[in-house]
């Protein structure tokens, strides 16, 4: 308990917010307004961070002196139990924060997903993981908005991209990025037998208008066409659908979620310029290799995770080792046990489980 104001660290991040007042308080600071916002949210992350860290050393001193109590004869069994409970979950909120790294975890977020081989099954499957992903979202009360779906044939999705607004989403959601696999007694199968689907899932750190990404009109492929609803209904009768592909690289970006050709144009560039600079971030890292190259084949063998809801019912993170037997209660949205086991694994290289690769086939 002693330890707790050390470990978060609330001086250093008073002198980060000091530094921050001095900045918005310059005569020129308003003169930037996309600029200003930014400072202003990381003001805002900074007050709350701080105010955290207060509460975590208040909650274990209140901790502290229901020990001594106990220790005095006091039966206080059930508010220790109580306040443990919640201590434990507000330093495991912290925790989350500080395992974040990064220059763009803080930033919001652009998912993509796509099943795998199967057809309908792992269409379906597709479907589910961007429900997880959305209820995860409205959860943490993160603004979510669905900007390309590509219905499947009978049942889910061909494919869906959507962005996810809120604190550190990037940072957080990158736990996600990989092959996530499900087994299950297929609802699709007349003779109910055991299926095995995939889909994949990548994650794209949202890019502010001030970082300058540099996109040639020359560079760029435009078509546009008839956006389609849920099983190609409410067809529109003007082309506002847009798909740009960005010939140097291969990277393609389609949306069809507004009615308006110009806001469709607006978000399929700003997905554009999120793919294009984490590509150029790649090549920094001198990994020399353009993104889609580091997304992994949607297969056995490749995944991240897997959901079994049939002979038995765990989910299994194949990194972490961590499992989770309430699996309804996961694709619900409750992923974030999954997300901290991830950042302390990437971390510290230490698994939070110990459940055996051994899930049915």
């Amino acid at each position: 308990m002693k330890l707790c104001g050390a470990i978060f660290d609330a001086p250093r991040k008073q002198q980060e917010l000091e530094k921050l007042e001095q900045e918005i308080n310059a005569p020129d600071f308003w003169n930037q307004p996309e600029k200003s916002q930014r400072v202003m949210q990381q003001r805002k992350r900074l007050e709350e961070a701080i105010q955290n860290s207060f509460r975590v050393s208040s909650a274990a001193s209140d901790i502290d002196t229901l020990f001594e109590l106990a220790r005095e004869g006091e039966n206080v069994n059930g508010d220790l139990e109580r306040e443990l409970k919640s201590f434990a979950e507000k330093v495991e909120e912290l925790e989350t924060g500080m395992l974040l790294s990064g220059e763009n975890a803080a930033r919001d977020a652009i998912i993509t997903i796509h099943p795998g081989a199967g057809g309908t099954e792992s269409q379906d499957w597709a479907e589910m993981l961007l429900r997880m992903y959305l209820r995860w979202a409205e959860r943490h009360k993160f603004e979510a908005t669905v900007t390309d779906r590509l219905e499947g044939e009978g049942a889910g999705i061909k494919s869906a991209t959507f962005e996810i607004n809120g604190e550190n989403v990037y940072g957080q959601l990158q736990s996600e990025i990989g092959v996530h696999r499900l087994v299950r007694i297929s609802p699709f199968d007349a003779n109910a037998r055991r299926h095995t689907s995939f889909a994949s899932v990548f994650v794209f750190p949202q890019i502010d208008d001030d970082i300058k990404i540099d996109i040639r009109p020359e560079d760029l492929k435009v078509d546009v066409f008839r956006a389609s609803g849920a099983g190609g209904q409410h067809v529109n009768r003007t082309e506002s659908a847009v798909r740009f592909t960005h010939l140097p690289t291969g990277i393609v970006v389609q949306c069809q979620n507004e009615r308006s050709q110009h806001k469709n144009r607006s978000s399929a560039m700003k997905q554009l310029r999120a793919k294009l600079f984490e590509h150029e971030m790649e090549k920094k890292r001198a990994e020399d290799q353009k993104l889609e190259d580091s997304k992994l084949e949607i297969n056995f063998g490749s995944q991240i995770r897997s959901y079994v809801l049939a002979p038995y019912r765990l989910i299994k993170d194949h990194r972490t080792k961590l499992a989770i037997g309430d699996v309804d209660r996961v694709l619900d949205g409750d992923i974030d046990a999954l997300i901290h086991a991830f950042l302390v694994w990437r971390k510290t290289g230490k698994v939070l489980g110990d459940a055996k690769d051994d899930l049915p086939e």
